[in-house]
């Protein structure tokens, strides 16, 4: 997994120096789609590999992820399956973000999503376990989509 991670954070600190750090409207405006679905790709993957889709909607994460066209350009890079993936837990995004995104007064709080929202679980597992090979897979679309010659 170290040299997926190196390869996607040698892709992404390039883009996040461009953006200052943070995705706005604003500092979009300055990337291709391609580039903003490689931040898109890394929040994702940073959001589920420290705390899964419940963190990753309570985050403020869920209308980037799931509201934007993110799944489509991945699946126009060739990555169909984690492009149904995603329109899957879209599916769920769209039955759970109500209460996900509501804000949390305390840890225990937070942590208890977990236990009210275990439809997650089977999405976390899924992406946790073939990481590795769906990072390699999003840097080699990147760098083919983003290659010119």
């Amino acid at each position: 997994m170290a040299e997926y991670t190196t390869t996607i954070a040698t892709l992404t600190a390039p883009l996040w120096q461009r953006v200052g750090g943070e995705l706005t409207a604003e500092s979009m405006a300055m990337l291709s789609a391609d580039q903003i679905t490689l931040l898109a790709y890394s929040i994702l993957r940073d959001e589920l590999l420290e705390g899964g889709f419940v963190q990753l909607i309570h985050n403020g994460y869920g209308p980037f992820i799931f509201l934007n066209p993110f799944a489509k350009v991945l699946r126009l890079w060739g990555l169909k399956d984690l492009g149904k993936w995603l329109y899957d837990a879209r599916a769920l995004y769209e039955q759970t973000r109500a209460r996900l995104e509501r804000p949390i007064e305390t840890d225990e709080d937070f942590m208890a999503l977990y236990e009210q929202y275990p439809e997650w679980d089977d999405f976390d597992d899924y992406f946790v376990e073939a990481e590795p090979q769906i990072t390699a897979q999003v840097c080699q679309a990147y760098i083919n989509a983003t290659s010119h010659g």
